[in-house]
């Protein structure tokens, strides 16, 4: 039995990701494993001030890349790998991969530039389990609307999002021994069945 794992959750906005956070939290908690639950960006107090201008105010793309790696690296040293170091699985809903599909796939900033930042502020730490959720746009807006108030990521076109989820898939496509890519149009119980089987191999 691994004693901790770092895990992501993944996806282009209102693929259904954050309906699944309370059933993976009940899983651990059947199980009587120690696990802490995060978000980014966030995680921290200063990551929390950072989120709340990254999701809603407008900058340069290069600004907000880096911005996203400040709070990241603020998350790194103060939570993800103290809990780790500590036998605490980490379960975190979005991670560099993100920075990938947004900051590069829709705002266009260069790969090398994001390769250098995630070398910089990473080194070697990469997530053990990633959940990749898949839905088309339709399902995806009628979720976001239903719920809450959309951020400026959420409120661009389609197009936008298009670069997302074909950036999210072509990481994915390159790290197939880490991902693992839901359907999230599916029933919630077979999407919960899916994820399931998919921790008890590591737990």
């Amino acid at each position: 039995m691994s004693k901790s794992i770092f895990i992501t959750l993944e996806g282009v906005d209102g693929a259904g990701k954050s309906t699944h956070i309370d059933f993976i939290k009940n899983y651990f908690d059947t199980k009587k494993i120690n696990f802490y639950m995060t978000r980014e960006p966030g995680g921290t107090d200063l990551g929390e001030k950072l989120r709340n201008s990254l999701l809603h105010e407008n900058m340069d793309p290069l600004t907000e890349t880096i911005l996203m790696f400040a709070a990241r690296c603020e998350h790194i040293k103060s939570v993800i790998k103290p809990k780790l170091e500590s036998d605490i699985t980490v379960v975190s809903d979005r991670f560099t991969d993100a920075t990938y599909a947004y900051q590069h796939g829709g705002k266009g900033i260069d790969l090398k530039t994001i390769d250098l930042l995630k070398k910089l502020i990473q080194k070697e730490l990469e997530p053990d389990l990633t959940f990749l959720f898949e839905s088309p746009a339709n399902v995806r807006i009628k979720r976001i609307k239903k719920t809450r108030e959309m951020d400026k990521f959420e409120s661009e076109n389609e197009a936008f999002h298009q670069s997302i989820r074909s950036t999210y898939l072509d990481i994915a496509k390159k790290n197939k021994d880490r991902f693992h890519i839901i359907d999230s149009t599916q029933e919630i119980v077979v999407i919960q069945k899916e994820i399931r089987d998919v921790l008890d191999r590591f737990f």
